[in-house]
C-alpha cells in the first residue's frame, strides 16, 4: 500500500499545480486575443489562425493530461480506500472475538454491527476524501496564491488571509457537527438492535401476534436517528456558504486592485481574467472543504466508537511468559472458594463455592433456575472470569494448575461447554463439524456422530454431510440440533466436556445412548473424558456416577442420587418430592 499511496500523491499534486499553469495559459492566450496577436490578417488578405490553434491545441492536450491523471488518482484513492476498510473491519473482527462474554454482554448485536459498517466506512471515507481535500487544497492554494503574488503581492495576499479565514470557520463549526453525528450514530445502534432482534426473535414474534407492534417501535427508532442525521445535515448545509461568502470577497478585491494594476499597465487584460479564474477556485476548493469537513466530522464521531472497541482489553489472557501445559487424557477440576457476582450487579451468583471433580467421573450439577449452574460452568473454559477464589484443572497426582496461568487456546481445546441454545452456522453439516478439527476426515465425521446418537440425522438428509444447515441450523429440529453440536464437541476431543442442559432435548432413551457411548469409549481406553453435566431432567440425573447440588451460591449437597433422595430434604424438593425409580 505505500507505494501506491506515494503514486497517488504524485498523481494528484501534479494535477493540482498544473491547474495554476493552466489558468496562467488561458490568461496568455486571452492576452494574445485581446491584443490581436491570436488571429492575424496577412498582406494577401487571409488570416492567419497559427497562434490561436497553438493555444486551443496545447489548453485541450493540458486539460486531457489532467484529466487522465486525476482518473487515475481517483482509481488508487479508491483502491487504497477498499484496502483500508478491509484492515480496519478485519481488526474490528478480531478483537471481538478476543473480548470476553462480559464485553458482550454490556453491548448488544446491534452496536459492533453499527461500528463494523457505518462506521467503518466513515472512517474510511475521511481517510481517502479528507487526506485528499486538505492535500489538493493546499497544493491549490500554493500554486494559486503564488500565481497571484507572481502578478502582484499586493493582489495574491488579501484572499490567502480570506481562504485561510474561510477554512478557520470550518474548522470551529466541527466540534457541533461531530457532537451532532455521535447522537445520530446512538441512534443507528438502537436501529441495528432492534433489526438484529427482530430477526433473531421472529418466531416468538410470530407466535405472540407482535408483528405490527415490532414494526412499530422499529419505525420509532428509524424516525430518531432520520431526525438526528437531518439535523447534522441542516447544521452543515447553513453553515457551509459563510466561509464560501468569506472567501468570495476576494473576487472583488481581484477585481478592483486588478483593474488598478491593468490602468497602471502593470498588470494587462489576460493576467486579470486568470486571477478571477484563480478565484473561482479558490472559492470551489473551498466549497469541497465543507462537504469534506461533514465527512472528517462523521468520521470523528465514528473512529472514536471504533478505537474504544479496538483499545478495549480483554478481560482474560492467558499465562504471562510461559504459560503452563495441560497433560493429555481426562482432567478433573477444583474449585476452590469461588465468588463472582452478577455482570454490572451487586448481587453473588457464587459465594464461597468449593466444588471437586475427579478425572474421568460423570458428574450431574443441579439446582434451581438461578442457582448459578451455567455460571460454574462458564467458568471452566474461562469464559467468565471469577471475582474471588481460583479455578483449577489437573488431577490429584498430576498436580493441579490454575487456569489464568494456562494458555487460552489450549484450555479451551480441553475444555469444551456444549450449551444448551445450540448454535450451528449457515453452511453443510460437514462444514459445522470441521469446526472442532478442521483436517477431520469423512470416516471422523461419521465416527462422532454414532458416538452422539445422530447418524440417523445424516442419513434422512438429502445430501449427506454435504447438507447446508441453514441459519442457526433452522432446517433441523432442536433435538438434531443439539446431537450434532455434541458430536462436534466429541470431535475436538476434550479432556473436559461440559453439558450446559445440552440434552434437554432429547429423549431419555437417546440421551442414554450417547452418555453409554462416552462410557464405552472411556472403559476401552480409546478416549478420556470427564463429563459434568448441567441437568434439569431426573433422566439424565440417573446417568450420572453422582450428583452436585448447587444452593445459596455454593455446592450445598453431594453424592449418588439414591443416597440424596434419602438424606436431603432439600434435593428431594428440587426433584419434586418424588423417588427417582
Amino acid at each position: 500500500m505505500p507505494w501506491r499511496f506515494a503514486l497517488t500523491a504524485t498523481l494528484f499534486t501534479i494535477v493540482n499545480l498544473s491547474l495554476a499553469w493552466q489558468q496562467w495559459l488561458v490568461g496568455r492566450a486571452v492576452h494574445d486575443v485581446e491584443s490581436g496577436r491570436a488571429v492575424q490578417r496577412q498582406a494577401d488578405g487571409t488570416l492567419d489562425w497559427s497562434l490561436a490553434r497553438y493555444w486551443l491545441i496545447a489548453l485541450l492536450a493540458l486539460a486531457a493530461a489532467r484529466a487522465v491523471l486525476q482518473y487515475g488518482g481517483g482509481v488508487m484513492a479508491l483502491i487504497i480506500g477498499q484496502e483500508l476498510l478491509t484492515i480496519l473491519r478485519q481488526r474490528i473482527l478480531q478483537q471481538v472475538q478476543r473480548l470476553d462474554l462480559a464485553y458482550h454482554w454490556r453491548h448488544g448485536v446491534g452496536e459492533l454491527v453499527t461500528r463494523t459498517t457505518r462506521d467503518a466506512d466513515k472512517v474510511r471515507d475521511a481517510l481517502i476524501s479528507f487526506w485528499r481535500q486538505v492535500f489538493e487544497t493546499a497544493l491549490v492554494v500554493i500554486a494559486s496564491i503564488g500565481l497571484l503574488c507572481w502578478y502582484s503581492p499586493l493582489l495574491g495576499l488579501p484572499p490567502l488571509l480570506l481562504t485561510l479565514a474561510g477554512i478557520g470557520i470550518f474548522v470551529a463549526q466541527t466540534g457541533q457537527l461531530v457532537h451532532l453525528d455521535r447522537a445520530a450514530g446512538a441512534a443507528y445502534d438502537k436501529v441495528n438492535q432492534e433489526l438484529s432482534e427482530g430477526v433473531n426473535g421472529v418466531r416468538v414474534i410470530k407466535g405472540f401476534g407482535l408483528e405490527q407492534r415490532r414494526v412499530a417501535v422499529f419505525s420509532e427508532h428509524v424516525d430518531q436517528f432520520v431526525r438526528l442525521a437531518r439535523k447534522a445535515l441542516a447544521y452543515s448545509a447553513s453553515h457551509i456558504p459563510l466561509p464560501q461568502a468569506v472567501v468570495a470577497l476576494g473576487h472583488g478585491w481581484i477585481l478592483g486592485y486588478g483593474a488598478h494594476l491593468v490602468q497602471q499597465g502593470r498588470m494587462n487584460v489576460g493576467e486579470i481574467v486568470a486571477a478571477l479564474l484563480v478565484a473561482n477556485t479558490l472559492v470551489f476548493r473551498i466549497e469541497g472543504v465543507g462537504r469534506v469537513m461533514q465527512i472528517f466530522a462523521d468520521a470523528r464521531s465514528s473512529a472514536g466508537r471504533i478505537w474504544e472497541l479496538l483499545d478495549e482489553r480483554p478481560g482474560m489472557r492467558g499465562g504471562d511468559g510461559q504459560p503452563q501445559g495441560l497433560p493429555d487424557g481426562a482432567l478433573g477440576l477444583r474449585l476452590t472458594g469461588v465468588e463472582i457476582a452478577a455482570p454490572g450487579g451487586s448481587s453473588a451468583i457464587l459465594s464461597g463455592c468449593d466444588f471437586e471433580v475427579a478425572p474421568g467421573e460423570v458428574v450431574a450439577l443441579v439446582g434451581a433456575t438461578g442457582a448459578g449452574k451455567s455460571t460454574l460452568a462458564g467458568l471452566l473454559p474461562r469464559l467468565l472470569e471469577p471475582d474471588q477464589g481460583s479455578v483449577r484443572v489437573g488431577s490429584p497426582w498430576g498436580g493441579w494448575r490454575d487456569l489464568r496461568g494456562l494458555d487460552l487456546g489450549q484450555l479451551r481445546r480441553k475444555v469444551h461447554v456444549v450449551p444448551q441454545e445450540s448454535f450451528l452456522f449457515s453452511d453443510t453439516l460437514a462444514a459445522n463439524l470441521r469446526l472442532a478439527k478442521p483436517d477431520a476426515s469423512d470416516t471422523e465425521l461419521e465416527q462422532v456422530l454414532a458416538w452422539a446418537a445422530a447418524a440417523d440425522v445424516v442419513q434422512g438428509l438429502e445430501h449427506g454431510l454435504q447438507t447446508r444447515v441453514g441459519e442457526r441450523g433452522a432446517t433441523l429440529s432442536g433435538g438434531q440440533r443439539q446431537r450434532i453440536c455434541l458430536a462436534r464437541a466429541l470431535l475436538a476431543r476434550p479432556a473436559i466436556l461440559v453439558l450446559d442442559d445440552a440434552t434437554s432435548a432429547l429423549d431419555a432413551l437417546t440421551e442414554r445412548r450417547v452418555l453409554d457411548n462416552i462410557r464405552r469409549l472411556h472403559a476401552s481406553g480409546e478416549y478420556q473424558v470427564t463429563v459434568l453435566m448441567v441437568a434439569s431432567k431426573l433422566s439424565t440425573i440417573l446417568l450420572a456416577d453422582h450428583v452436585a447440588m448447587l444452593s445459596g451460591g455454593r455446592i450445598a449437597a453431594q453424592g449418588t442420587h439414591q443416597a440424596l433422595m434419602a438424606s436431603d430434604a432439600g434435593y428431594r424438593e428440587l426433584l419434586g418430592g418424588g423417588d427417582g425409580q
